[in-house]
């Protein structure tokens, strides 16, 4: 009779087990970098989701939120369809374009091309949706930041880089990368990314492990130095983050 209602027991109500080993890494490299670009990219991505969580011209309360939930960002403007800005937050901007900004489209797809200024005060991201009432075009919504303000999201921001592959700048925490960081922006990166979207490069003599994600519509390098150089980088998978999971 005991042993029937232990059984019982264990089959109705089992005691929880735990794999603490299941998600553990097989590569160090992708563990780092990892670790390291994830809360930055998930900051990306939720404000990615909002801008284009609409496609018609925003409304205060969009205005409002927006700068509530994501006091990180420099601010938002939208425009006509000839480019007259015709609102902005804050009105007066702390950096100004340092020549006009240009916008992009593609039919079909949502975000217009990334846009990158880089003023006497720093570079500034730009990047946002189109405006319709119905089917026609009435202008844009763009937000901007500062892409170093990334960084106070990282853990250990001076072991990451970011690349802007299009107008080959790095961006990093402090005034002045750690060696051999610049040399990144050597790399013919418009040419790898039409075959890869991560893996492993040497630059200035050491090794780095990257990995291609989506600031708006175009693609940005996050990057660090190889934990073990001597590991190729293979197997990476986006789920949850890139990694290759035992």
């Amino acid at each position: 009779m005991k042993t029937t209602v232990t059984g019982t027991r264990d089959y109705i109500n089992p005691a929880p087990k735990i794999d603490v080993n299941r998600y553990s890494w097989e590569n160090p490299n992708q563990e780092k970098l990892a670790l390291l670009f994830s809360p930055v990219d998930a900051k990306v991505t939720e404000l990615m989701r909002y801008v284009t969580s609409q496609d018609f011209r925003p409304d205060k309360a969009w205005l409002d939120y927006l700068m509530m939930r994501f006091s990180w960002i420099d601010g938002v403007l939208i425009a006509d369809a000839n480019g007259d800005i015709l609102e902005r937050r804050p009105p007066v901007p702390v950096k100004r374009f340092s020549e006009p900004l240009v916008f992009e489209s593609i039919w079909r797809e949502t975000l217009v091309k990334t846009v990158v200024d880089y003023t006497v005060l720093g570079p500034e991201v730009y990047f946002g949706m189109p405006n319709f009432e119905g089917t026609e075009f009435v202008g844009l919504h763009v937000v901007s930041f500062d892409p170093r303000v990334l960084f106070t999201f990282c853990p250990h921001p001076e072991e990451l880089f970011i690349v802007d592959p299009r107008a080959k700048k790095l961006w990093t925490a402090g005034s002045a990368p750690a060696q051999g960081g610049e040399e990144l922006t050597a790399i013919a990166w418009d040419q790898k990314l039409l075959e890869e979207s991560h893996g492993s490069v040497v630059a200035g003599g050491k090794h780095y492990t990257w990995l291609a994600r989506y600031i708006g519509r175009d693609r940005f390098i996050y990057a660090t130095e190889s934990a073990n150089a001597s590991i190729e980088d293979r197997g990476l998978q986006l789920i949850p983050f890139f990694g290759s999971y035992k």
